[in-house]
């Protein structure tokens, strides 16, 4: 349960507080992508000192995927059960306290080891993120404030290489994985400052605190009953395997580009990491925009008057068609060609994502949107596990040509699949809380 504060008479009102929380949450998705980019950016160096082969990289980014995948079910439930603000305090510190341990890794299988740790505490932030935005945000502006903290995760793609490398080539890999770090301590201190409940935020204006609350009565009026629903009711609903394949059809093109950006450029295009930074940026950048494009399209609809789930499921379904500009980077070679293209496709995967992590807080009441979200998580990383295997073996035999593919058809499918299940006649899934 959210920990209780008292209003303290003596703070100031910040304006616009949960724009402040949805910064912070932007923050913490940014330091977390950081410290996960940090052994993808490393990969090149690492696979020489270590002479790994792409089955033996694919195996340490497995690892984190596994405990990533099992841990967004897991942390979504803890984040339910124990609040927001003490969850992402803890798990934060965790996974932070994890990427320091990295730096004693002296082969395959501690690298392994120390990624599953990192991963099991870094699965907590996008069901928290999504949770403390349905505590804090109308549907109408949901759609920007899950753009806001998503985009962090491009915005972390795009300072990682430029910090890492440099970090690498000053000090060495060891103390890299520390440096980046303490960048999640740091935030902590800022999170148990700023967030608490809207019902209880001492610095919330008495206007926003009466427009959240007056949303949430909206949507459960006082005095109704809602009744309980066991997890195998919930896998039973529609709408939990909708949002679960809208994740796990697209995130795994993300992780793709994300494990591997680097290592395609080097294997199949012959262009070094050093000289990659200069335009490897470009993709996390069109990401970025991708996001707030997603957010901002789907908020616009809503106020020209679509209803909430046509609003989303238009942008996942031209978002799927996007992607498919991966396919021609195979057959171009010039640096900045390939980071356009892949740019494009970035951009189209993030506003299809955008929509799939806000569909939780569309359609589940709040004390079941970090579950639901957790689920989706779930489903989308072993999705990625697959595929990163596959990537391994395909890869060392080949070329990247059939992963480009693949990457570019999948998502599509995955949003046809969703705009089925999801569909408006349905009954309220954001009637029924879960039981154990």
């Amino acid at each position: 349960m959210q920990q209780e504060i008292s209003p303290n008479p003596g703070l100031s009102h910040l304006p616009s507080l949960r724009w402040w929380i949805g910064g912070i949450l932007f923050l913490s998705t940014v330091i977390n992508y950081i410290d996960r980019q940090t052994l993808s950016v490393l990969g090149p160096y690492l696979k020489q000192e270590f002479r790994w082969k792409n089955e033996d990289f694919a195996l340490i980014v497995i690892s984190f995927r596994i405990a990533y995948s099992i841990g967004q079910t897991l942390m979504g439930r803890l984040l339910d059960r124990i609040g927001t603000r003490r969850g992402l305090s803890l798990t934060v510190a965790f996974y932070s306290f994890a990427a320091m341990l990295t730096s004693l890794a002296t082969g395959l299988y501690s690298f392994c080891g120390f990624r599953f740790l990192l991963g099991l505490g870094e699965s907590a932030n996008w069901p928290g993120a999504t949770k403390a935005v349905a505590e804090w945000f109308p549907k109408q502006e949901r759609g920007w404030a899950v753009a806001l903290f998503d985009s962090g995760s491009s915005v972390g793609g795009i300072i990682a290489p430029l910090l890492v490398v440099w970090c690498y080539l000053r000090f060495g890999w060891r103390p890299t994985f520390v440096m980046i770090a303490m960048l999640g301590f740091l935030w902590i201190l800022l999170w148990r400052r700023l967030y608490h409940s809207p019902e209880n935020h001492p610095r919330i204006s008495p206007q926003e605190k009466a427009m959240i609350l007056a949303e949430r009565e909206i949507d459960h009026p006082q005095g109704t009953q809602r009744p309980s629903t066991s997890w195998s009711s919930l896998f039973r609903l529609p709408e939990t395997w909708g949002v679960i394949v809208a994740r796990s059809f697209s995130d795994p093109v993300w992780f793709f580009i994300a494990d591997w950006f680097f290592i395609y450029l080097k294997q199949d295009k012959q262009i070094d990491p050093q000289h990659s930074i200069l335009a490897a940026w470009i993709p996390f950048l069109g990401a970025d925009l991708g996001n707030f494009a997603g957010g901002g399209i789907s908020s616009w609809l809503i106020r020209r008057g679509w209803k909430v789930e046509p609003a989303r499921k238009i942008v996942i379904l031209v978002g799927g068609f996007g992607v498919a500009f991966l396919i021609p980077t195979i057959f171009v070679s010039n640096l900045f060609a390939i980071s356009a293209l892949f740019a494009f496709a970035t951009f189209s995967y993030a506003a299809y994502s955008t929509m799939a992590l806000v569909l939780p807080s569309d359609l589940f009441p709040r004390d079941a949107v970090a579950t639901v979200s957790g689920i989706s998580g779930t489903g989308a990383g072993l999705c990625a596990i697959v595929a990163t295997y596959l990537i391994g073996q395909v890869t060392d035999r080949y070329t990247f040509t059939p992963v480009l593919i693949a990457a570019s058809l999948i998502p599509l499918t995955g949003a046809f699949i969703t705009m089925a299940l999801i569909k408006s006649k349905r009954p309220n899934p954001r009637e029924l809380t879960i039981d154990d």
